[in-house]
């Protein structure tokens, strides 16, 4: 009895080291994915900037989604959502 409880244990110890692996894995995946997010929304910002140079009438020099897009990559935010 006591070899199948220790088997049993080994086992679980070496599952919750796999599983720590992979949360840490996942947690450098989503740190990079935010900064990726952060940069695509960094240029979606200049380029409607720079496409809003050239709208006539267009008094504030850029759009509100520019607006949007910085603010939710500046929060940490997924924003999948962004326009």
């Amino acid at each position: 009895m006591r070899e199948k409880l220790e088997h049993r244990l080994a086992a679980l110890k070496s599952e919750f080291e796999s599983g720590q692996k992979m949360l840490a894995e996942q947690e450098t995946k989503q740190a990079n994915l935010r900064t990726t997010l952060l940069r695509i929304s960094g240029a979606i910002q200049v380029l409607e900037e720079e496409l809003a140079k050239d709208v006539p009438g267009n008094d504030n020099g850029y759009s509100l989604s520019a607006n949007k897009s910085t603010e939710c990559a500046a929060a940490g935010d997924t924003c999948l959502n962004m326009p």
